[in-house]
Parts: structure tokens; C-alpha cells; sequence
């Protein structure tokens, strides 16, 4: 049994598909499929149940990859760990982001990281906050930068604050609330809103402080993407509350307002807690580096007093 059997099984685990799995691991589908049924025969049992359309883990493959990936993870950790004792940071750096994140350039964020450790390789994906944050906690993830409603932090990971925003009420161009200083949420709650699904990290910051107001409001439009959802306010059929750093990157032709008392979205840094990799906490010390965050109360002051509009 060799670590490279064990990377080709997990990666058709993770795609479900040999050719996908020889494509990530950059050999030929022959070759893949070849070191898989010998460990197999060295197994004495099949690993994925085949047919001419589908490929999914048999009840012992799904045992094994368990095993694998655990297995994977602690030769990547000896390896870097040899690395580091010389002072060198080496390895893959996992890093999740959501959508809107504004707090910090992350392009130019890991453009920094790579220059300071250029032996990192940095794999990054896109997600919501929750889903991020389970990442994290499983391993899957070494960093993600989140998106949350004040007042809740990410649990079970270590985090720092990198920003807060006060969001912002979004209304299509010639709306007359534009440029509103001195909104209440009870002047939203008789509109129609955009916002992300139900249940969401995202949802939950407008929810939390409409909940709290003790008003209701009409999401009639659910969408997974701040683009879509710009897009819907400035076709004139929704109005939406979002973080003004991610009003002010859209093309969307839209004007804003201040809220009084309105939901504050706070972007964390969050890590391992109980074990970060090297990578992870030389990419910490990397944010650590570039980002001033003040740390509010959680009443916090009026943020971003300056309305924009598109």
C-alpha cells in the first residue's frame, strides 16, 4: 500500500468520476484505475462499485477513504513539519472565502502569502459561511475568511475580526429613500426583499435584526449570489440589505441608504483551533500583518457613514 494509492482513491471519492480523479492527479486514467484495483486485490475488496454510467464507494471504500484521508493528512503534516524545523514553510494551504468578502484584497492577500512562503502551494474555493466553517472544523479547510451576523462568532474554530459593516439599504437608481442618513427598519418592513436563502449566515443578519425590531418583512426573492440579488434591485423588483464594501465592487446601477440600528455583518479570519497547520498560521501571520481591525463593543459605533450610490 503506497500514499499515492491512497491520493487516487480519495480523489475519486471526492469526484465520483476515474477520469475526473486522473485529470486532478494529473496521470493517465490507466494508470489511476490500474494502482486502484492493485490495492484493491491487496485489500481483498472492492473500493467503488462501477457501472458503465456511475462510480460510488462501496460500504469498505467508504471505511477506507476515512482512514486515507486521515492518513494523507499526517504525511503532509510530517513533511512540513520537517520543513518547518529548518525554518521552512512548505505544503498545500486551504483556504475558503465567501463571495463578499471586503474586508481584505484576496488576490493581493495571497499574492503576499506566496512571496513570503513560495514553497506553498494555495488551493482556494468559494462557499457560504456555515458550510466554510464546518470545512474548518472537519480538516477539509486550513483558513477561511467568513461573513457573520454581529454577535455570533464562528464556533469550534479559532478566529479574529476583520472588519465591520454596517449594512446598508439598496433601492434601484431615482428611488427616493436613495441616499437616505436616517432610515428605521420599519420604513423597509412594508417592501419586497432580495436577499440569500433561508437559514443562511448571510440571510441571518437581516432576519436577527428585523426579528429583534419585532417586524417582518417579505423576502420574495432567494438567491445564493450578491450579483443576482443587485440585479434584482436595480430591475425594480426588490429592495435588499447588503454590506456597502460589496455594493460599492457591483456594476449594478442601484443607490443606497443608511439604516439607524440597522444589522451589523462582521468578516472574521478563522483556523484550526486545536491544530493548525504551519501553512495556516504563517498565513495568519501574514493577515495578522496587513489588516488593522478595531474591535467594537457589540453595540459598536455608526459604521461607514458615507452613503454610496451607482
Amino acid at each position: 500500500m503506497e500514499l499515492q494509492q491512497l491520493r487516487y482513491v480519495v480523489e475519486v471519492a471526492d469526484s465520483l468520476s476515474f477520469t475526473r480523479a486522473a485529470e486532478r492527479c494529473f496521470v493517465t486514467q490507466s494508470a489511476l484505475s490500474h494502482q486502484i484495483a492493485s490495492l484493491e486485490r491487496e485489500l481483498g475488496r472492492r473500493l467503488f462499485v462501477r457501472s458503465s454510467r456511475s462510480v460510488r464507494l462501496s460500504e469498505a471504500g467508504a471505511a477506507f477513504v476515512a482512514h486515507a484521508r486521515i492518513a494523507l493528512r499526517a504525511a503532509e503534516e510530517a513533511k512540513e513539519d520537517a520543513a518547518a524545523a529548518d525554518g521552512v514553510v512548505e505544503g498545500t494551504l486551504r483556504i475558503g472565502v465567501i463571495p463578499t468578502v471586503t474586508a481584505v484584497d484576496v488576490p493581493a492577500l495571497l499574492v503576499t502569502y506566496r512571496a513570503a512562503h513560495p514553497r506553498v502551494r494555495v488551493e482556494l474555493q468559494v462557499g457560504n459561511s456555515d458550510t466554510l466553517t464546518t470545512k474548518v472544523r472537519s480538516g477539509e479547510l486550513d483558513v477561511a475568511l467568513l461573513g457573520l451576523r454581529e454577535g455570533v462568532p464562528p464556533k469550534g474554530v479559532a478566529s479574529r475580526v476583520l472588519s465591520r459593516e454596517r449594512l446598508v439599504a439598496v433601492f434601484p437608481q431615482g428611488h427616493p429613500q436613495g441616499g437616505s442618513r436616517g432610515m428605521e427598519l420599519s420604513d423597509l418592513a412594508g417592501m419586497t426583499f432580495a436577499d440569500f436563502p433561508a437559514g443562511t449566515s448571510g440571510r441571518a443578519q437581516s432576519d436577527g435584526a428585523f426579528l429583534a425590531a419585532g417586524l417582518s418583512r417579505d423576502v420574495a426573492f432567494e438567491a445564493d449570489s450578491a450579483t443576482l440579488i443587485l440585479g434584482l434591485v436595480e430591475a425594480g423588483l426588490a429592495v435588499t440589505l447588503l454590506a456597502p464594501g460589496t455594493v460599492a465592487r457591483s456594476a449594478a446601477r442601484v443607490v443606497t441608504a443608511q439604516v439607524h440600528r440597522g444589522p451589523v455583518r462582521v468578516e472574521y479570519l478563522a483556523w484550526d483551533a486545536a491544530a493548525a497547520r504551519q501553512v495556516a498560521r504563517a498565513f495568519v501571520a501574514v493577515v495578522d500583518a496587513l489588516v488593522d481591525a478595531p474591535v467594537y463593543d457589540e453595540a459598536g459605533p455608526e459604521i461607514n457613514s458615507e452613503p454610496a450610490s451607482h
